[in-house]
């Protein structure tokens, strides 16, 4: 079984992955497991860029074929803010529901809808390969108030409008239709497969 491992820490992002890549005969491998304490300074100036950097990194220091996403959130009435910063909106240090909270806060004088879109980017590289890169995105609206359990981030108040839930309403299974990285996952499955076979 090859091996592909899942360049991040973020336990919400591995599940999403692992998920969308099952029906593949993959071995998933994380950091942890690997016992890898890789840092990467997420500092570049586009989602490409960063998640480059960190599937690149990742790459090196294990010897395996890696998959690293970099992803944020734009809202238009904010001129796309948090955008590259959602990780590490407002005040820190800050966890999902202090960036919820201040997003919140920042958007309250501003007028209803608040349209928004969710943008990743899939960076996938290997020992000796070349960086290949996939881009998936999403559109709805933030909400002020938090509905549902699942996902993560801004998940809770991110609403699909024609679907009537937000992103933590949704199963992993439905997340994984409409989200946006899961289409930036799919978009690099030829890369992923090509890259573990040869």
């Amino acid at each position: 079984m090859s091996q592909l491992l899942i360049a991040t820490n973020n336990p919400g992002k591995i599940v999403e992955i692992r998920h969308l890549l099952a029906e593949f005969n993959l071995n998933f491998i994380t950091p942890d497991e690997l016992g890898l304490r890789v840092v990467v300074e997420e500092n570049g100036l586009s989602y490409a860029e960063n998640a480059s950097k960190k599937a690149m990194a990742f790459a090196e220091a294990s010897g395996l074929v890696a998959v690293a996403d970099d992803s944020g959130l734009e809202v238009e009435a904010l001129g796309g803010k948090p955008g590259l910063h959602s990780n590490r909106f407002g005040p820190q240090p800050s966890t999902d529901a202090s960036r919820r909270h201040f997003l919140l806060e920042q958007l309250n004088s501003k007028p209803q809808p608040w349209t928004a879109r969710f943008v990743a980017t899939v960076a996938v590289t290997g020992p000796g390969r070349a960086i290949r890169i996939s881009r998936g995105e999403c559109r709805g609206e933030i909400i002020p108030v938090e509905r549902g359990e699942g996902g993560f981030g801004y998940d809770p108040i991110f609403l699909f409008p024609e679907l009537g839930e937000t992103m933590a309403e949704l199963s992993l299974e439905e997340k994984n239709l409409v989200s946006h990285r899961a289409k930036a996952i799919r978009n690099s499955i030829t890369t992923i497969m090509e890259y573990i076979q040869n």
